[in-house]
């Protein structure tokens, strides 16, 4: 079994514990259309300095609950040591296939920061309606982190956390050094981007193999 870095997680008041010039964290996003039967994340590795130096990808399935142990399995096959933080860009993917930001955080000993950006009344009522057979395991999963925490980062922009194995402070902390402007971080960004051209070209090179049987 591969070794994975454990860290302590911090605690609430960690609002003074910096993190390191080169930090490397994994941002994660991703691409899908619902017609499809599986979507497709990014994980991006990202160094304080911007640069990139790991990629990897999983798809999980639309509407399905398998996307826990799809990022789990992205994780281990990048085999990386280095990787201080996890950073997604929402716990919701593929169509309210709901990430357990904990089993992320115990699984791996990796901190979880997951930042949304826009004020929600619940989704309970949608879960109940789409999912009438599962919507309380979902919902469950989904609030396991706790609630969400608005901050507003550096930039000025605001945005919305939850975490697990690091304090809301010191998550911040880390949003700040890799947002560059607006409230999108680097990482997640980048993984958007690299999610999309991926999700499109492999949509689009299967349309065709179809259109040419």
């Amino acid at each position: 079994m591969d070794l994975i870095h454990k860290i302590e997680p911090s605690s609430g008041d960690d609002s003074t514990v910096g993190w390191k010039s080169g930090v490397r964290v994994l941002g994660i996003a991703e691409s899908f259309k619902k017609s499809q039967l599986t979507s497709l994340v990014a994980g991006v590795v990202m160094r304080g300095d911007f640069r990139i130096d790991g990629f990897g990808a999983c798809q999980p399935t639309i509407g399905g609950t398998d996307s826990t142990v799809s990022l789990l399995q992205l994780f281990r096959r990048l085999k990386r040591q280095d990787i201080r933080a996890w950073m997604l860009g929402g716990s919701l993917i593929s169509w309210f296939n709901v990430v357990d930001i904990v089993e992320l955080y115990t699984a791996t000993g990796v901190p979880v920061v997951c930042v949304t950006y826009h004020p929600s009344e619940g989704i309970e009522k949608y879960l109940k309606e789409y999912f009438p057979d599962d919507w309380q395991s979902r919902l469950a999963t989904l609030t396991k982190g706790g609630a969400r925490t608005p901050i507003q980062l550096e930039t000025g922009h605001s945005a919305f956390l939850t975490t697990a194995g690091v304090g809301v402070s010191r998550a911040k902390r880390l949003l700040d050094r890799f947002t560059l402007d607006g409230r999108v971080p680097e990482p997640v960004r980048v993984a958007r981007l690299a999610a999309a051209g991926l999700y499109r070209d492999m949509f689009h090179s299967a349309i065709e193999g179809e259109l040419k049987r």
